[in-house]
Formats: C-alpha cells, sequence, structure tokens
C-alpha cells in the first residue's frame, strides 16, 4: 500500500504534522504500511530502538516523536536511501536521538555490540515472481539482499532479553514470516489484520514478536477506509492523527 493511495503527497516531500520526509532520492516512497508500522508498534519504555531498512527514515523519525527516551539508529544497506534517511532525521526535531547507518543488517548484527529494546523492519516481502526494472526497487520491494530468514536471525541476536522485533507484511508472506520466525526463537505475541475496507480481504498483518512463547496471541482488526468513501475509520484516525496533516478524508 502506498501513501498516494489514500493520502495527498508530493514526489519529492511527505509532510507530517511534526516533521517532513523528502523521498525523492529513495526507491520506496512514504507509504501506508510504514506509517501503520511506525504508529501501531508497542514503543513502551525502550531505550534503544533499530529500524531495519529505514528507506526515508520515516518509521525512525515516527518513535522518536512517539518515545522521547529512545535513542533510534535506522540501518539501510542502500547508499542513497542512507544518505536521505540521514538528512531527514538532522532535519527532525529529534536529531540528537536519531542516526543513520550505511550497512547490511546482517553484517550489523555480526559486529554490533549494542543490543535494542525494539527493533523494526518494513521488510522486502516479494519472495518470487518478476523483478522490476530498477535494481534499486527490487533491491527494496524483493527479498534478494535481505532474505527473511536473515532478518529474523539478525533480529535474534540483537535484540535485547526483553526486546520485541515487530514488522508488516502482506498476509500470506506474513503467516510464513510467523511460522518461520520459531526457528529462531522468535514467537508472534501481538497481530493485528489490516483491511483497505470493511468485508475486504485481509492485505497487510502487523506482527510484533518476542523471545518468550506467549500465553496467547493479541489478536486484532483494523480497518483504514469507510465503506462508501475514502475517508479514514475512526480507528485508522485515531492510531494515526498524531502524524497525519489532514482530517482523514
Amino acid at each position: 500500500m502506498t501513501a498516494s493511495s489514500t493520502h495527498p503527497t508530493s514526489d519529492d516531500v511527505f509532510q507530517f504534522r511534526q516533521f517532513a520526509i523528502a523521498q525523492d532520492r529513495c526507491a520506496m516512497k512514504v507509504g501506508t504500511d510504514g506509517v501503520l508500522l511506525g504508529a501501531w508498534v508497542e514503543v513502551g519504555q525502550a531505550q534503544r530502538i533499530l529500524d531495519v531498512g529505514t528507506g526515508t527514515g520515516v518509521i525512525a523519525v515516527m518513535l522518536a516523536q512517539r518515545n522521547a527516551l529512545a535513542y533510534i539508529h535506522g540501518l539501510d544497506i542502500d547508499k542513497e536511501a542512507y544518505q536521505q534517511a540521514a538528512e531527514n532525521m538532522a532535519r527532525s526535531p529529534w536529531h540528537q536521538r536519531l542516526k543513520a547507518i550505511h550497512q547490511s543488517v546482517q553484517d550489523y548484527a555480526r559486529q554490533s555490540k549494542l543490543t535494542y529494546d525494539l527493533v523494526v523492519s518494513n521488510p522486502p516481502f516479494f519472495t518470487g515472481g518478476v523483478l522490476s526494472d530498477s535494481p534499486q526497487r527490487s533491491q527494496v520491494r524483493h527479498t534478494v539482499k535481505l532474505p527473511h530468514g536473515d532478518l529474523l536471525h539478525a533480529a535474534r541476536r540483537l535484540l535485547a532479553p526483553q526486546g520485541v522485533f515487530a514488522v508488516v507484511l502482506p498476509l500470506l508472506e506474513g503467516l510464513r514470516f510467523v511460522e518461520l520466525a520459531r526457528d529462531y526463537r522468535l514467537y508472534c505475541e501481538r497481530m493485528t489484520e489490516v483491511r483497505t475496507k470493511p468485508g475486504k480481504p485481509v492485505s497487510r498483518l502487523l506482527l510484533q514478536f518476542t523471545p518468550f512463547i506467549p500465553d496467547a496471541v493479541r489478536k486484532d482488526e483494523l480497518v483504514l477506509q469507510q465503506e462508501n468513501n475514502q475517508a479514514r475509520t475512526p480507528e485508522y484516525q485515531a492510531l494515526t492523527e498524531a502524524f497525519y496533516l489532514d482530517s482523514g478524508h
């Protein structure tokens, strides 16, 4: 889901209430998936947060807005995305607590001495099919550079003992990810099924994992748009009202 499907945006800048995200040098623009994850994930009292595949840096900046305690690192293997994320972070009101890192998560997990209370990712999700004509776009949309097993292995290594890991994925890829995560001793403890409109099929899963097997998975549903128009539902508006400029229409 892209931002343009439900929210006005320009090619160059997406304006939020408290910050702006330049996106002219990133293959993947600000989209609904990333904003959903940034608004939905439980940040709690996290002291250190890692955003894997930070892209424009939008999720990292959102989490800096939501949690005044956290220091947040945004990691990206793509040089252009890393540079744009660094610039977006530097222009944000929380620049002192934000840092962009140009490195693959595989290498970072091997080398980093840090652990994180929260790791988030809006990861590549196409595991098959035809690659895009744009190598940069293929890299961020397909699992060529970041297989899900690599992401899970890295997240497990980088998580603090009581840490939380969260992702957003399409339905089928998300269900497979939940199964695969168990091999890495990460267990889904919260799941939100996202529908574009009432009665429509589930299009995305918001997933939160811990290193502990939960007694039960907290499951709920989020519908994005009203049935008869493009307006955001009250639930979606409440989730994102701290970020979006418009009133939801």
